[in-house]
């Protein structure tokens, strides 16, 4: 089983449906067996890597609301990414430009390293407060990840990878995802939003009922049990 991931480094809901896919998965019996790819999704490509403005007051700005009331939207935020184990916080976060973080990423799928890669960068910005554009941060989280420091720099300073950035956004808009985190399990089941854990367990089972359905109806075909070709066998 595959589960294509569309999310931004950015998205409070893309860290928590991450730990709600995850917690789905570790009771899920045949996790062996299900790969979990992470795609590149840019909430705002235009976002500058540096703002005088506050998460609270770019939320305000966004959804045209009052900055108290985004103040209250992000601390219900806070509360459920706290029932699932994560620190949000927005008094200190550094909104950015995430462009050279999914290059980061797209670099670390090569090598390997995109879970831990991915992980990080979560965590650098929703708990550390980290700029994660900023390049000695993001070669401290390549570094930390198991990448080469040196290699990491050379990527990052030659622009390397921006094409497959810019491919997988091209496919999400292909897909009609406008929103992050989405879902795709086996290019034929979606899950938009950080949905509630018991969705995603029901997806995951739904997805290997019908993937052992159809892998024994290939066995079938292959022992000569089924109709192929225009011949019936008969026992």
């Amino acid at each position: 089983m595959k589960i294509e991931v569309w999310s931004d480094f950015v998205c409070p809901f893309c860290y928590i449906g991450k730990r709600r896919l995850e917690e789905a998965l570790e009771s899920f019996p045949h996790r062996e067996n299900v790969e979990v790819v992470f795609r590149s999704f840019e909430l705002d490509p235009n976002a500058k890597k540096e703002t005088p403005l506050s998460i609270h007051e770019i939320i305000a700005q966004k959804y045209g609301i009052s900055v108290e009331e985004a103040k209250r939207a992000n601390a219900d935020i806070g509360k459920q990414a706290e029932a699932l184990g994560l620190t949000f916080r927005f008094e200190t976060m550094k909104p950015t430009n995430t462009f050279d973080a999914h290059r980061l990423a797209q670099y670390a799928k090569e090598k390997g390293k995109l879970d831990e890669v991915v992980e990080r960068l979560f965590y650098a910005y929703f708990t550390e407060s980290k700029r994660i554009s900023d390049r000695d941060v993001l070669l401290e989280l390549a570094e930390a990840a198991g990448l080469d420091r040196k290699e990491t720099e050379a990527v990052l300073a030659d622009g390397r990878y921006a094409e497959q950035v810019r491919n997988e956004e091209a496919i999400a808009a292909q897909l009609g995802i406008r929103g992050v985190p989405f879902f795709v399990l086996n290019q034929k089941y979606a899950i938009s939003g950080a949905q509630p854990v018991d969705v995603f367990r029901q997806a995951l089972e739904k997805v290997w009922a019908e993937e052992q359905q159809s892998s024994s109806l290939q066995s079938l075909a292959e022992e000569g049990k089924t109709c192929t070709d225009g011949n019936c066998a008969i026992d």
